[in-house]
């Protein structure tokens, strides 16, 4: 029985992490809209306009920073070891420059699957440049601001990023050790 049931919760964290997630459509509500965003790529734009929208104050980020990486959705599961994947796109003032992919593998406890969206702001030449560089990482002491209405006001850079997620669906318990590794490739 015990056998079965780490065989079904298995089955279902993996499932969490390829199964394509339901994207909410039009908002009426919302003051950003993905074809604001002048970015080619729907799920990207739609990922900007659901930042701003969750804080208005974000746009400050978005018109100062020297580049980000944006990640749609990435997908996160785990049973005691765990890890998350997905695929973005990097810009340095606002201009597309290239495609990112994330991998993270963690450790300790955890249990369940979720799939939020993830944005790295880089503050200067130099970190959008250490990210470029081929194989850059976050180490488990990096910490994401869940963004929400207010929160950008209070965020700052640590060694020249600022790490914003938010959360798309799933649910997830843990108390992980975790590092993200990137990669970047130009276009």
């Amino acid at each position: 029985m015990k056998k079965f049931l780490i065989a079904a919760v298995a089955a279902l964290a993996l499932f969490a992490l390829t199964v394509p997630i339901a994207e909410a459509g039009w908002n009426p509500l919302s003051k950003e809209k993905a074809a604001d965003q002048g970015v080619k790529d729907q799920k990207v734009a739609e990922a900007i306009a659901n930042f701003k929208n969750s804080d208005p104050k974000m746009d400050t980020f978005f018109k100062k920073a020297y580049g980000y990486a944006v990640f749609p959705s990435v997908g996160k599961a785990g049973i005691g070891i765990g890890g998350a994947h997905g695929k973005g796109q990097v810009f340095k003032k606002g201009k597309y420059i290239g495609d990112t992919s994330l991998t993270q593998l963690s450790i300790g406890f955890q249990l369940g699957g979720q799939v939020y969206s993830e944005i790295i702001f880089f503050k200067d030449k130099k970190a959008l440049n250490d990210f470029k560089s081929g194989n850059y990482e976050l180490g488990a002491q990096a910490s994401a601001v869940a963004a929400t209405a207010g929160v950008s006001a209070d965020a700052d850079y640590s060694d020249g990023v600022a790490i914003f997620t938010l959360a798309k669906g799933g649910l997830m318990y843990e108390a992980t050790v975790a590092g993200q590794k990137f990669k970047f490739t130009g276009k």
